[in-house]
Parts: C-alpha cells; sequence; structure tokens
C-alpha cells in the first residue's frame, strides 16, 4: 500500500498444558513458551509497529508471591525491547546462579515472566495515541485472584461511551480515549460478578455471555485471569481474524494462521479458525473447548486482510492475492489496446507483488493463446525463425518503482518537504521507450493517493512513457471503516473526493447540503445508526467516472503524460476472496448499526470542517 495507514493489531497467546521441567527434558530450555511467543508475535510484526506487550499468569504460587504479570513497549523495535528486558532478567539471575537454566522451578519462581499463560500484542495506533498506556494488554488487579484480568484485542469499538454508562463507571480521560478500557470495565464487571458466585472459580463463558452482546464493532480479544482460566474470543460476524492449535504440550491462539503454523511447523489443516461468535475456553488444568457465545451473524471477514494485512505466506492468501490481480488483466488489456509489445509492467509498492503476479499470469494466458492462434493460422508456411520469434515472445516485466529508505528531514516549509517526498520512491532509467510504451504499475489499494501524486506519478513521468495505467486490487476505499483501521475521516479518502469534484463541477453543491441535513436530522431523532446516508453521494456517478476524476487529482499539473486509473470491481474481489466478504469501505454495507452510525458522523466532521474522527 503506497499510502501509510495505521491498522489491526495482532494478538499472540500461548497456554503450556505440561509442567516447564518437561520442556527442559524434551527441548532443552524451559523458556520453551517464551521462545513460541517471541516467533508468533514476530511472524506477526505487520501487524503492529507502535508499540506491544506481554502479560503472563504462572500456575500454583504460593500465597503471598506474584502470578500476574505484564511488560509493555512503544520503543522503535518494541518485540525486541520486551524480550531482551527479559533475557537482561534472565542474566541477572545467572550472575549469582551460573546453573538456574537448568532448574524449572527455580526459573518459575524467579522469572516473572516464565508463566503457564502468556498473552502477546501488537497494535497499531488506531486510537490515534501511541503512548505506552495505550499499549495492551490492560490489567485490572484485585485481592481475589479470580478477578485478576489481562486483556488485549485485534479490534474498534463504536459504543465506548454507551459501554461504560452501562455499568455506571465514569470513566478518567484516558479510559474515554481507549475501547479496549470500556471492553476492561464491562467484562471485570461481570466476570467479578461470576467469581462472587463460585469464588476463584468464575463460569468465564457466562462473563462472556453477558458481556460481549453489548460490544459494537468487530473484534478478536484474549484474555487471562489470575486463577488460571483464559480465553479468546472473536465477533458474531468474524469481522477480525482468529486462529487456533491444540496439542497434548500446548494450546496456541493467534491473528494469523501462517503465524501459527510458522512457529509450531505443524499443516495447514491442523490449525482451526475460531468461527465468529465462538470462544476458545482454557480452564485452568489445561482441558479447552469451543463454546458459541454469541449467535453468529452473516460473515463479514474483512477482505482487507486478504488484499494487504495478513503477510502472504499463508497458502490461502497467496492464491487470493493472485487471483485478485488476475481479475484485473482483462481490464488491462482493453486499456492498452491488446498492444503487449509496446506495454512493460512492475508493481508499487513490494506488499503488491502477489498481486502483479496474477496479473501476468492473466497477460501470460492471453499471450498464449495469441501464440497458438497465430501459429494455427500458418497452416503450413511454418519456418523455423517465425516460430522462434513466436514462441520467445513474452510480457515486458520491470522493476520500475523502488522505494528508498524512510526520508526524514528537517525541513519544516511545506514546499520543501514535498520536494522530499517526490524522492521516497525512486526509478529504473533506460527500462522504457520513450513516448512509445505504456507503463502499467500496480498497487495493493489506494487510499488517500498522496504518495502517487507528490512521489509516484512524478518518477514514473520522468521515464516519459505514451500513458502511465495504475491499477488498485482493491475497489474504491469510499467509506470509513470503524473495525479496526483507522481510517475514519471522509476527507482522506480520494474516491470521495473526486465524488465532490464531480458534485462541483455538474453543479449538485446543494445536494450535499441535502445529505448534511438529512443526517442532522437523524442525529437530532437518536437515528444516525439507522441508514448509511452518504451512500447518496456516490450515487449519481459510475465507477468509472470516479476513477476517471481519481487519475485527475492523483496526476501533478506539471505531467502531461495521460494517467488512467483502474479498480478492482466488487464481484471480482468476492470471487478472489471468497470466506471475506466484509467490504464495508467499498460499499457502505456495515456489518453493525455503529458503522452507520460513524459514517454519518464522519460527513458531518467534513461538512462543517472538522478534522477529527468519527468515532
Amino acid at each position: 500500500m503506497s499510502d501509510e495507514i495505521k491498522h489491526e493489531c495482532g494478538l499472540a497467546f500461548i497456554r503450556l498444558r505440561k509442567p516447564f521441567s518437561f520442556y527442559l527434558q524434551k527441548y532443552g530450555t524451559v523458556l520453551y513458551g517464551l521462545n513460541k511467543l517471541y516467533l508468533l508475535m514476530e511472524k506477526q510484526h505487520n501487524r503492529g509497529q507502535d508499540g506491544a506487550g506481554v502479560a503472563a499468569v504462572k500456575l500454583h504460587v504460593e500465597a503471598g508471591n506474584p502470578y500476574l504479570n505484564r511488560i509493555r513497549s512503544n520503543a522503535q523495535q518494541p518485540i525486541a525491547d520486551i524480550f531482551f528486558k527479559i533475557g537482561q532478567e534472565i542474566q541477572e539471575l545467572e550472575k549469582y546462579q551460573p546453573d538456574i537454566r537448568k532448574h524449572a522451578d527455580l526459573m518459575k519462581g524467579h522469572v516473572p515472566f516464565l508463566g503457564e499463560l502468556l498473552l502477546g500484542h501488537l497494535r497499531y495506533g488506531t486510537q490515534g495515541k501511541n503512548n505506552l498506556e495505550f499499549c495492551h494488554p490492560f490489567i485490572k488487579r484485585d485481592l481475589v485472584p479470580g478477578k485478576n484480568l489481562a486483556l488485549a484485542g485485534n479490534f474498534n469499538l463504536v459504543n465506548t461511551e454507551e459501554l461504560f454508562a452501562l455499568i455506571n463507571v465514569d470513566p478518567g480521560e484516558f479510559q474515554k480515549q481507549s475501547d479496549l478500557a470500556a471492553m476492561m470495565e464491562v467484562l471485570h464487571h461481570f466476570l467479578s460478578k461470576e467469581d462472587d458466585k463460585n469464588p476463584n472459580n468464575a463460569n468465564v463463558a457466562a462473563a462472556l455471555k453477558k458481556a460481549v452482546p453489548l460490544f459494537d464493532g468487530g473484534f478478536t480479544v484474549g484474555g487471562l485471569v489470575g486463577n488460571g482460566n483464559s480465553f479468546v474470543m472473536r465477533d458474531a460476524h468474524g469481522i477480525r481474524p482468529a486462529y487456533y492449535y491444540a496439542n497434548d504440550e500446548v494450546i496456541v491462539a493467534a491473528s494469523e494462521r501462517a503465524s501459527i503454523r510458522t512457529a509450531f511447523n505443524v499443516g495447514e489443516n491442523e490449525v482451526h479458525e475460531l468461527m465468529p461468535g465462538n470462544a476458545l475456553l482454557v480452564d485452568v488444568s489445561g482441558e479447552y473447548k469451543i463454546e458459541q457465545i454469541l449467535e453468529p451473524k452473516e460473515r463479514r471477514a474483512c477482505s482487507f486482510e486478504r488484499i494487504y494485512f495478513s503477510r502472504g505466506s499463508d497458502e490461502k492468501i497467496y492464491r487470493e492475492r493472485i487471483a485478485l490481480g488476475y481479475h484485473l488483466s482483462k481490464p488491462v488489456l482493453e486499456a492498452v489496446d491488446y498492444d503487449l509489445k509496446n506495454t512493460i509492467f512492475s508493481y508499487i509498492p513490494n506488499t503488491a507483488e502477489v498481486a502483479y503476479f496474477g496479473l501476468v499470469k492473466g497477460m501470460e494466458d492471453y499471450l498464449n493463446q495469441i501464440k497458438i492462434q497465430r501459429i494455427q493460422s500458418w497452416g503450413n508456411d511454418i519456418t523455423e525463425e517465425k516460430l522462434t520469434q513466436m514462441i520467445t515472445r513474452k510480457i515486458r516485466q520491470e522493476k520500475i518503482a523502488i522505494k528508498d529508505v524512510k526520508l526524514r528531514t528537517f525541513i519544516t516549509e511545506d514546499t520543501n518537504r514535498n520536494e522530499m517526498v517526490q524522492h521516497v520512491y525512486d526509478i529504473t532509467y533506460g527500462t522504457v521507450q520513450k513516448d512509445t510504451d505504456t507503463l502499467v504499475v500496480i498497487d495493493d489499494s489506494i487510499v488517500r493517493g498522496t504518495t502517487l501524486k507528490e512521489s509516484i506519478v512524478r518518477m514514473l513521468a520522468r521515464l516519459y512513457p505514451k500513458k502511465i495505467l495504475v491499477l488498485s486490487s482493491a475497489p474504491q476505499i469510499r467509506y470509513p471503516d470503524c473495525y479496526g483501521i483507522d481510517m475514519s475521516k471522509l476527507g482522506d479518502f480520494i474516491a470521495f473526493r473526486a465524488a465532490i469534484e464531480l458534485m462541483n463541477e455538474r453543479g449538485m453543491k446543494n445536494c450535499l447540503e441535502e445529505i448534511y441535513n438529512h443526517i442532522k436530522e437523524l442525529q437530532r431523532t437518536n437515528q444516525l445508526h439507522t441508514e448509511n446516508v452518504v451512500k447518496q453521494i456516490y450515487k449519481p456517478f459510475t465507477t468509472e467516472e470516479i476513477s476517471a476524476k481519481i487519475a485527475q487529482l492523483i496526476t501533478p499539473k506539471e505531467v502531461e503524460i495521460p494517467v488512467q486509473v483502474i479498480y478492482q470491481t466488487i464481484e471480482d474481489l468476492h470471487e478472489s476472496c471468497p470466506t471475506n466478504l466484509g467490504d464495508w469501505y467499498f460499499t457502505g454495507n456495515y456489518p453493525t448499526p455503529g458503522g452507520n452510525r460513524v459514517v454519518n458522523k464522519a460527513f458531518i466532521n467534513y461538512y462543517e470542517g472538522k478534522n477529527v474522527r468519527g468515532y
């Protein structure tokens, strides 16, 4: 994705089912669980680089000794920072007891994070705050072990104010800014009530069944209870991903299937998806079960997971990204008038590489058809030279755009900063035939279009192609997201700005005022959640008209080379990613009422000139 957006988070959960002495004997280290947690987190580091945290619960600890510990970091490399500090503690112990690693019980007693229950989290600052106190896990402490709770998740909630009100909590300034704080208060409230019924052995499923239906949003959340119970829970629509694996030694859950497969070297079919509305519940004895907490609703798993967020090392995601690129081959052929001889293909940035492979495969399939037809048309008039020339024809591929290290500059003047931004991407000179070749580049998605305009298109134009064709493996992003991705301001989206430009050009400014008044009336009657009024902005225009206007918007004034933009269609997106049909940022069809509230609020903010979030 050439435009950086804040998105997603990553979760890693481990429950060791054997004594530490078992792992010492079998694997040669008492740190087996921590090592695996590190791997799980590193293999998901793409999901969060603003901060990280780890919580650990120790079982069967003597009274008076700590059993719940937490460490968090917002350092530049937070995962490395956390595990470096844990390692330092162990090294400090070894100064006085050099062979302590050979003694499992001593290690458990002296290393704070050597717990049987481990919860790791990777954070992107979806709330716009990267302060350490916003990093998960959050913890709630109590003198009663069963009322201690560590909580972390991959989610956004859009009804935090209502949640605080439901349990009569007056949130502080920090809590108001954190949806996890609201979730923590509600979960802890019901967990405490269950613990009162059954001291130190609360019915976690019962607490979840009372708390979770109150959450409006998309979420995968993991929790550790001080008495040794634990859980991982997924929302009813399956918006946020969750997978788990269990054997006799360990129970694991994570946000990505591939991270579990890599960390534990297991096959695809051994890692299971935690289905929507279900919870993975693990009791103090290490026994687990999957229990339905919420009635599953229409599956709306986030399609951006497949387009961009999740790592492409998962075989299903890899195939789906290939399909996304392949589906773009037909409109591209039409756009270049089937002239592959004078067309060069490339991609920006590196995360679009797999979709690029699919695009090239589509081109190769077409070219192979042409080869067969041409050879058949020759009849007996075949020479070795003609045959060689035909079968050696290939799709022209070049590494055109190269992203340099992230430029950091002391320059503060806007004009000079823009000059620096132009050079975020560099180009490979000598690859394009001037005024002859069409240059086709594919991106994962086009969100704001800023990088395209300020850097990429300018740089590509220096090669003087006949035409620049920019492809997006995702459809047009038209609406805010409120379920994990920090895309909440309508004015940021280039598709929205394109629609507004078209309205202005066609004398439809009064439509915006009508939409604003409609939304304000909904707000007055507390009905913002009932419909997505912003859809009316796009209704008068075809997708092609908006794409054409986007092409104008991303073309710098000084660039005279024609620029065309082609987006993935919604239909081809669903065909490519059949299990992840969540598409509200493209279609405006939100899975929960909170989505409609957010998009309508976002339009009010835009219309009133407020540069604030929609939730």
